[in-house]
């Protein structure tokens, strides 16, 4: 697919754009957070189609806002895109995407899965789940995100840090389902039962259900079919002692989050940078991202992997995902106010 860029060249970076490269007509420059190997396939399939060259810098998100802030109107990035409604909120706020009006992409991406304004969109879902072990509770139990504060489970919960931008987002949905008063009662019930203080990312949460240091996470499904699906036999066997809730089909849903791009603001190649959205939201993208990351496709239509697929069929909450961002400030609070480390 021609060269990509990678965070830590920063002397290569400098070259190529000095060189002016930012501004041919066949290339595309995209910032992105997501660390995928399938990406690179799904970029060189874009190349193939249209002859659009894309460069690539990678990094984690805040890395990459830093850098488009830093380098404003000068900047070379075409395209922003990273793992999570959040993160899109947090470019949003800092005015580094332009609204776009594409006829493709209102079409096949659902409204609740992108910007009311056109700035940003989904690409593929994930759902935060229970992870749960039969042998230590009745998966009756935990039936909703709010059954998480039920008193028999004190000393039973694992979940990561407050400050992870999935856990934000997932508590920005219960304000924007119940309220501030009663997501700040879900928070320090949580705080109340955890079986120690956070720490590691959603794998070690896993991990720690299927050791008996918890009996129940918190977790993003695509992590636990990371592991059920991995080359480590006794991992395997370990997650399939483990079970996947689904929380809240009886009423609202569960929370599902988004990996979303956007145009940047000063994007020197617009029309190239439209394009490449407008194919992450075609079929064959869609499959890209659904085998890359075992993630769920926002097309309809578009099958997950058997992997997922076998994890059930389940009831979304529908809120638009950006509510999940609006209402970040005021998760981050409400965690310190509980405090959830």
């Amino acid at each position: 697919m021609g060269r990509f860029w990678r965070s830590g060249v920063a002397a290569v970076l400098a070259a190529v754009l000095g060189a002016g490269a930012a501004l041919a007509d066949g290339v595309v420059n995209v910032y992105s957070s997501r660390h995928y190997k399938y990406d690179d396939q799904l970029f060189s399939e874009f190349t193939a189609e249209t002859g659009i060259e894309v460069k690539l810098l990678q990094g984690s998100g805040p890395e990459l806002l830093a850098r488009m802030q830093a380098e404003s109107a000068n900047s070379p990035a075409d395209v922003f895109i990273t793992v999570d409604a959040g993160m899109l909120w947090r470019a949003e706020e800092a005015g580094l995407f332009q609204p776009i009006r594409s006829s493709v992409l209102e079409e096949r991406i659902p409204e609740s899965l992108r910007h009311p304004d056109g700035l940003w969109f989904g690409f593929s879902k994930r759902a935060r789940v229970l992870i749960v072990d039969p042998a230590q509770i009745d998966p009756a139990l935990v039936q909703r995100y709010e059954d998480l504060t039920r008193p028999e489970l004190k000393g039973k919960v694992c979940v990561r840090s407050s400050s992870a931008i999935y856990n934000l987002s997932l508590l920005g949905s219960i304000i924007a389902n119940d309220g501030a008063e009663a997501a700040e009662a879900w928070a320090k019930g949580v705080v109340a039962n955890m079986g120690r203080p956070p720490e590691g990312g959603d794998i070690e949460q896993i991990r720690a259900v299927a050791v008996g240091q918890c009996a129940v996470a918190i977790a993003n499904t695509y992590y636990y079919v990371r592991l059920l699906t991995s080359n480590d036999a006794d991992e395997v066997a370990a997650m399939k002692k483990l079970q996947v809730v689904f929380p809240n089909q009886g009423d609202r849903g569960t929370h599902v989050n988004v990996s979303g791009a956007g145009v940047v603001a000063h994007a020197p190649n617009r029309d190239n940078a439209v394009k490449l959205l407008e194919f992450l939201a075609s079929d064959e993208a869609q499959v890209y991202f659904a085998q890359g990351n075992n993630e769920y496709p926002v097309v309809e239509g578009v099958a997950p992997t058997a992997a997922v697929v076998a994890l059930g069929q389940f009831k979304e909450d529908p809120i638009n995902v950006a509510q999940l961002g609006e209402n970040q400030p005021e998760a981050q609070k409400i965690f310190d106010r509980a405090g959830w480390k």
